[in-house]
C-alpha cells in the first residue's frame, strides 16, 4: 500500500504531496511541529502534545488550521492509512503562503501537513549496554522551547556527535551547564541520589516524555531537581540517561569518552524505562 500524507485538506500519495515555493515554513522556518508515537495503533499522550502545539501557535502568533477537536482526527487517520502499528506521526503548520516578506500576512490562511511512519526505537543493545554522547556549545537560538522547525543549531550538533561516534550531542551553555540534547531531554542520577534535569524554562523544549518520566520519578519515590547540571557532574554521576518520543528512556553510559558511574545502565534508569513502557502500552 502506498504511503499517505495529509496536505491541507487531502490525503495524497506520499511521493505527490507538496507544499508551495512560498510557504513561509519553507522560506522562513515560519513553522511548528509536533511528533506523536504510535504504539498498538495508538496515538501516545495526545493531549500533552496538543497542548504543547498550542502553546507554540500562540507564542508565534499563529492561527491553528483546524480546531483542537478536528486535528486528532486527521492524525488517527494517516496513521490508520498508512498501517503505522509502532512509529510516528507528524504535524507541521506553517504560517501558509504569501510573498516572500519578513512582516506577517495579514490574510493568509495556515498550511497543515500530516505524515506517518514506522519505527522501531532504540536497538535491544543500545538499551542494554547505553549510549554516548558528546558535548557540544549551544548555539541554538534563544526559544527553544517554542517547537519551531528552524533546526539547523541542534542538526549541526547531532552531525558533530555522529561523526564523534557518539548517538547524541548534550548542548552545553556559555555557564557550563548542559541544557539538553539536540533531540532529547538530558538526565543524570547525581551522587546523592537525586534525579536532576534542567528546568522547564524557556532555554530548553519541555519533552511531553520528560514529564511523564518525572512524574514516574516522583510516583518511586526520588528526589527530583529541575536544575541545571555540569558536564563535570555528569561524569562524576552514578546514573545518565535521555528521553524521547521515539526512545522513550535511553541509558547513557559515556559523555565525551568518559564513563558515567559504571559503565552499564544502572537500575533507576532500567526501572524508570519500564515504567515508562507500561504507562505507553496503558
Amino acid at each position: 500500500m502506498p504511503r499517505i500524507t495529509y496536505v491541507n485538506g487531502a490525503y495524497v500519495p506520499h511521493h505527490e504531496a507538496a507544499v508551495h515555493v512560498e510557504d513561509r515554513g519553507h522560506q522562513f522556518a515560519d513553522a511548528v511541529y509536533e511528533v506523536v508515537a504510535v504504539a498498538g495503533g495508538r496515538l501516545c499522550h495526545l493531549d500533552q502534545h496538543l497542548d504543547r502545539l498550542e502553546r507554540s501557535l500562540g507564542a508565534l502568533s499563529m492561527a491553528a488550521p483546524v480546531s483542537r477537536r478536528v486535528l486528532p482526527v486527521i492524525l488517527a487517520r494517516v496513521v490508520k492509512l498508512n498501517r503505522v502499528t509502532h512509529g510516528l506521526v507528524y504535524v507541521q503548520i506553517s504560517r501558509g503562503v504569501a510573498p516572500r516578506n519578513h512582516f506577517f500576512p495579514a490574510d493568509t490562511a495556515p498550511s497543515l501537513v500530516v505524515s506517518a511512519w514506522p519505527v522501531k526505537g532504540p536497538s535491544a543493545e543500545q538499551v542494554e549496554k547505553g549510549v554516548a554522547v558528546a558535548t557540544r556549545p549551544d548555539q541554538r537560538w534563544k526559544r527553544p522551547d517554542i517547537k519551531a522547525v528552524g533546526l539547523l543549531p541542534n542538526l549541526l550538533a547531532r552531525q558533530w556527535a555522529k561523526e564523534a561516534g557518539a548517538y547524541e550531542a548534550w548542548l552545553v551553555n556559555d555557564g557550563g551547564f548542559v541544557t539538553e540534547g539536540s533531540a532529547t531531554n538530558a538526565f543524570i542520577i547525581a551522587k546523592d541520589g537525586a534525579l536532576l534535569t534542567h528546568p522547564d524554562d524557556s532555554s530548553i523544549l519541555g519533552g511531553v516524555t520528560r514529564s511523564n518520566v518525572l512524574r514516574l520519578a516522583r510516583h518511586l519515590g526520588l528526589e527530583v531537581v529541575e536544575r541545571a547540571f555540569t558536564v563535570a557532574e555528569a561524569l562524576s554521576a552514578r546514573e545518565a540517561f535521555l528521553t524521547g518520543t521515539t526512545l522513550m528512556v535511553l541509558p547513557v553510559t559515556r559523555v565525551d569518552g568518559q564513563t558515567v558511574g559504571e559503565g552499564r545502565p544502572g537500575p533507576v534508569t532500567l526501572k524508570l524505562r519500564a515504567l515508562y513502557q507500561e504507562l505507553r502500552r496503558k
